[in-house]
């Protein structure tokens, strides 16, 4: 990036911190609200956290109502495939690479990798898919399996990863691909009718890659408005702006309120890479259940990349957390508070369910910013 764009870039970013235009922002809002309610639900765990840390979530007038969703693919994991992680880490010969917020997910009886891990598992913690595509090249010895979770904006790195093993011939390495895609996952909580979300903060990191043609459908079938948001308070307060003057005119789109960083058409590149990897799946979500065409699996040609393939692995029946409520935050059916758990049993030092247990998620975000 040269001198004078990272300039105009700082001066950006400033800006959408300004008090000034926050509180004017605040008054739009309050304007096209006219005191009717807007109950909105956000699905990205960076947003989760802007809306708490900066404190915009107290700020918001009374009848908005904020709804944290399956926006933190930590929180997304469902319970059997954490059995299918801790499966996989117990094999002999294995060495299973994981993104670190991965480490302290509850599974089975309340394992997790981190327990796998002190009982002799060797699981190393990465912190991109091509570092674990070099474990795989640093340990001829060793398969590699690397734990693909994540939403649009993982995969395409993912995929990247897999290309590279392929082009350096490293036999020993795949990919327990368990990636989730979001369109679907919207689409199963505008067709929920416990869930009655008004209008959706849409995720600007997924944004970045998938661009507006995805989410249309919320407009055009759902009558829900829907605007893509950045992270600073100015930029979650414009697109909330957006949405409730879209609900006072009656006129539900899907609008892009983060220009500066997202491109309507999103990145036809990144989204090339994933297609030539990865085709869409049936995928398990906590809380949501299965979602047609909601995962991605390897394609064919990949299929030596394929841990699920490579080991016979497979998602089998699993019971829930005893107690945890994580699924219903992620529905949108209650909040953190109203967990029996939260605060008591489940904190972050002793997570009962992922929701806890993730930077990202928004019984973690309750827990630090709004108290127990």
């Amino acid at each position: 990036m040269s001198g004078t764009h990272a300039d105009t870039g700082g001066r950006l970013e400033a800006a959408v911190q300004d008090p000034k235009l926050c509180a004017g922002l605040l008054h739009r809002l309050e304007e096209a609200l006219a005191g009717q309610r807007l109950r909105f639900m956000e699905v990205c765990g960076t947003h989760t956290v802007s809306i708490f840390q900066s404190g915009l979530r107290s700020l918001l007038p009374s009848c908005v109502t904020h709804l944290s969703g399956p926006g933190c693919p930590v929180c997304v994991t469902h319970d059997a495939e954490v059995a299918a992680m801790l499966d996989l880490a117990g094999r002999e010969k294995l060495i299973f690479a994981t993104f670190g917020d991965l480490l302290r997910v509850p599974g089975p009886g309340g394992r997790s990798l981190k327990h796998a891990q002190a009982a002799g598992a060797r699981v190393e913690i990465v912190y991109s898919p091509l570092d674990a595509v070099r474990l795989a090249a640093r340990h001829p010895d060793a398969t590699v399996a690397f734990a693909g979770v994540g939403f649009e904006t993982t995969a395409p790195t993912v995929a990247a990863s897999v290309l590279a093993a392929r082009a350096q011939g490293l036999r020993n390495f795949c990919v327990l691909s368990l990636h989730k895609l979001v369109p679907p996952a919207l689409r199963a909580l505008a067709d929920d009718p416990h869930c009655k979300v008004e209008a959706f903060l849409l995720p600007g990191h997924v944004a970045t890659v998938l661009g507006l043609a995805p989410f249309r459908y919320l407009a055009a079938e759902h009558g829900l408005p829907a605007a893509v948001g950045g992270f600073a308070p100015a930029d979650i307060l414009l697109a909330l702006c957006r949405m409730a003057e879209m609900r006072r005119d009656g006129a539900p789109d899907v609008v892009n309120a983060y220009p500066r960083a997202v491109d309507d058409a999103g990145n036809a590149r990144a989204r090339a890479l994933m297609d030539e990897v990865f085709a869409p799946c049936d995928a398990l979500w906590r809380g949501l259940g299965r979602i047609p065409q909601s995962g991605l699996a390897l394609r064919p040609a990949f299929a030596d990349f394929d841990a699920m393939a490579r080991f016979g692995i497979a998602l089998a029946e699993t019971p829930p957390l005893p107690g945890c409520r994580c699924g219903a935050v992620l529905q949108g059916r209650i909040t953190p508070p109203q967990c029996p758990l939260f605060g008591r049993s489940c904190t972050p030092a002793t997570p009962v369910g992922p929701c806890m247990v993730s930077t990202e998620g928004s019984c973690a975000a309750y827990f630090k910013y709004a108290g127990s």
